[in-house]
C-alpha cells in the first residue's frame, strides 16, 4: 500500500490544499514512471544540447565575424554558464565562426537526436496526463511536433544569447544585469509553458500549464547559472585518470536535473487539476 493511501496523510490531505497537491505530484510522479522517462530525456538530451548549441554558436559565428568584441563579450557573459562549451570557447574564442560545414553537421545531428528527445518528452506528458495510448498522437505528428520545438527551443536559445551578449556589450551597471536574469527566467517560462502546452495529446490550457512552467523557469535558470560549477565538482572530484568518464557523468547529471525539475513541474500542474476538479477528465476529452 502506497504512504499516499494512509489515512493520516489523506485526512491532512482533505485539510491542506498545498499539501495535497504536493503528495499528489509525488504520486504522480510514481504512478507515471516519471523517474524512467526522465533517464529517457536525460540520453536523448545530452545526445541533442551540444548539435543546438553547434548550430547557434556557427550563427552567430556567421553574424559576428570579425567583430571580436562583441564575441568576447558572448563567450565571457552568454556561453559562460554552458557546461564544458563556454570552457572551451574561453580557452579558444576563434572556435566561435562560421562554418557551413559544421552548420550542416550540426543540424543533422539536431535533427536526429532532438527529434528522439522530443518524442520522448511528449510520452512523458501523455502520461502525466494519463492519456490512453490509443488516443495519443501518431509517429507523423509526433515528429511534427518534435520539429516545432527544435525550432521554438533553436531559437529562444538564440536570443538569450544575444540579449545577454548585448547586454554585456553595453556594459549596464548591477540592476540591468538583475533585470537580465529576469528577461531569461521570462524566456525559459514561455518556452515550457509551450512545450507542456503542446507536447502532449492532452487538450490543455495555457492556465492549466502556467503554474508549473513559472516554477520550472525559474529552478531552469538556476540549474544554467549553477550548470558548470555541477560538472566542475564532479570531474574535479573524479581526478585526471576517471576525468573524461566523469564529464560524461556531470553533463549527464546537469541534463538529469533539468529533465527531473521539468516533468516534475509538469506533473504539479495535473495535481492542481486533480485537487481542483477531482479527476483528468477535462484534459482526455482531447
Amino acid at each position: 500500500m502506497p504512504w499516499t493511501t494512509n489515512s493520516r496523510v489523506v485526512e491532512f490531505r482533505t485539510k491542506n490544499a498545498p499539501f495535497d497537491v504536493f503528495v499528489g505530484t509525488l504520486d504522480g510522479w510514481r504512478r507515471h514512471l516519471s523517474s524512467r522517462n526522465a533517464s529517457v530525456l536525460s540520453l536523448f538530451g545530452f545526445l541533442t544540447i551540444f548539435p543546438l548549441l553547434l548550430v547557434a554558436t556557427t550563427i552567430l559565428g556567421f553574424v559576428l565575424e570579425g567583430n571580436k568584441e562583441l564575441q568576447d563579450d558572448i563567450i565571457n557573459g552568454a556561453l559562460d554558464n554552458v557546461p564544458v562549451l563556454g570552457e572551451q570557447l574561453a580557452d579558444d574564442p576563434s572556435a566561435l565562426t562560421g562554418s557551413v560545414g559544421v552548420l550542416i553537421i550540426g543540424i543533422l545531428g539536431a535533427l536526429w537526436s532532438s527529434t528522439k528527445a522530443f518524442v520522448g518528452l511528449q510520452r512523458a506528458l501523455d502520461d502525466v496526463w494519463e492519456i490512453h495510448v490509443d488516443n495519443r498522437a501518431g509517429l507523423a505528428v509526433q515528429r511534427g511536433r518534435a520539429l516545432i520545438g527544435i525550432v521554438i527551443i533553436g531559437g529562444a536559445q538564440i536570443v538569450s544569447i544575444s540579449i545577454v551578449a548585448l547586454v554585456n556589450h553595453a556594459g549596464l551597471p548591477g540592476p540591468s544585469r538583475a533585470l537580465l536574469m529576469l528577461v531569461t527566467i521570462a524566456i525559459n517560462i514561455i518556452v515550457i509553458a509551450a512545450m507542456f502546452r503542446h507536447l502532449t495529446s492532452a487538450n490543455t490550457s495555457w492556465n492549466d500549464v502556467w503554474p508549473g512552467a513559472i516554477l520550472a523557469g525559474v529552478i531552469f535558470a538556476a540549474l544554467q547559472h549553477f550548470g558548470t560549477a555541477i560538472v566542475q565538482k564532479i570531474t574535479t572530484d573524479a581526478g585526471e585518470t576517471y576525468g573524461n568518464f566523469a564529464l560524461v557523468l556531470g553533463l549527464i547529471t546537469w541534463i538529469g536535473l533539468l529533465a527531473i525539475a521539468g516533468l516534475l513541474c509538469a506533473e504539479m500542474n495535473a495535481a492542481l487539476m486533480w485537487h481542483r476538479d477531482g479527476s483528468l477528465d477535462a484534459v482526455q476529452d482531447a
